[in-house]
């Protein structure tokens, strides 16, 4: 029965004749469903049937179980959805998960103005946000207020981490400022709407009165730090903006650094006294969760755990 078969990532690319990096970047983009299982992804075959009959335009398998997707109501109360991407987070579960073994991890691998909106809409109960906002120079508190209205919410600091420009090595280009991006002699590779990086991007253009319509490949989308490293590292793209730990992990790109910004999580205070949430600021806080994060390199963990807003 298709019901009770599950696949890892690497299985599905093997089934669907693809790598295994498109793999999650169509979990990411929410085309299909997958859950954490341990320190795997598993795609439920109900849910890859319903992937495979999508993309040929066929009425999608109806699944006859109980298990909850993030696309559908999920039992918050005894349960978690982590709606956010980086790798930062891929730890923290697989922490909560060993303290416990009886409280389900999912996650969803969004945006940050997606996540708001799936926090909103409970679909998720716990989101992070990287969200700039050039009017204040403040990161998050304004998107959270404007996003979840009448809702208290308590904004929990995870990393600061810098982000820039992604060049070629030794910056053949002389890409320094966002300026340069209208330059008819650079390929820009952008971000997918919603993302943090976004609109980070669209807030200093709007700031400098920049119009996107002049910068070449503003129309090329990726879908994660990474993807937009490798465009410009196989030479696809002149110049993108990324993370600085996704510039460490991709050979033949150097990282020009622009601004550093406050990687948060988002929790309704409605959820804070429940033992998982309260485990998962626990681990937080914990000397050994940070000096884990810190070796990693790339992050800077000074306000790890610390409230920064309560809304």
């Amino acid at each position: 029965m298709v019901d009770d078969i599950s696949y890892t990532a690497e299985e599905v690319a093997k089934i669907l004749r693809i790598s295994r990096f498109t793999v999650y970047e169509l979990i990411k983009r929410g085309e299909l469903i997958a859950y954490k299982a341990g320190r795997k992804m598993r795609i439920d075959g109900a849910d890859l049937a319903n992937y495979k009959k999508k993309t040929k335009g066929e009425a999608p398998f109806v699944q006859n179980t109980t298990m909850p997707s993030t696309g559908s109501v999920f039992d918050i109360q005894t349960g978690l959805i982590i709606c956010g991407q980086d790798v930062v987070l891929d730890i923290l579960t697989r922490q909560l998960e060993r303290q416990m073994r009886t409280i389900r991890v999912l996650r969803q691998y969004a945006g940050s103005l997606d996540g708001l909106i799936c926090l909103y809409n409970r679909t998720v109960n716990l989101a992070t946000v990287h969200l700039w906002d050039a009017d204040t120079n403040e990161y998050n508190i304004p998107y959270v207020r404007r996003y979840l209205p009448g809702m208290r919410a308590t904004i929990i600091n995870l990393v600061y981490r810098m982000e820039g420009f992604y060049v070629a090595p030794g910056n053949p280009k002389q890409i320094n400022s966002w300026a340069d991006l209208c330059r008819n002699d650079v390929r820009f590779v952008n971000r997918e709407r919603g993302c943090g990086v976004r609109v980070l991007i669209d807030e200093n253009l709007r700031k400098l009165n920049i119009d996107s319509r002049h910068i070449v490949g503003y129309d090329k989308e990726e879908m994660s730090h990474l993807a937009v490293a490798s465009c410009v590292a196989r030479g696809a793209a002149d110049v993108g903006v990324g993370t600085e730990k996704a510039a460490m992990q991709v050979q033949n790109v150097e990282f020009i650094p622009l601004q550093k910004e406050r990687y948060d999580m988002v929790i309704l205070k409605q959820d804070l006294d429940r033992p998982h949430f309260q485990a998962l600021i626990a681990i937080l806080r914990s000397k050994a969760f940070q000096q884990e994060v810190s070796g990693m390199g790339g992050y800077d963990i000074s306000r790890m755990g610390d409230v920064m807003a309560e809304i």
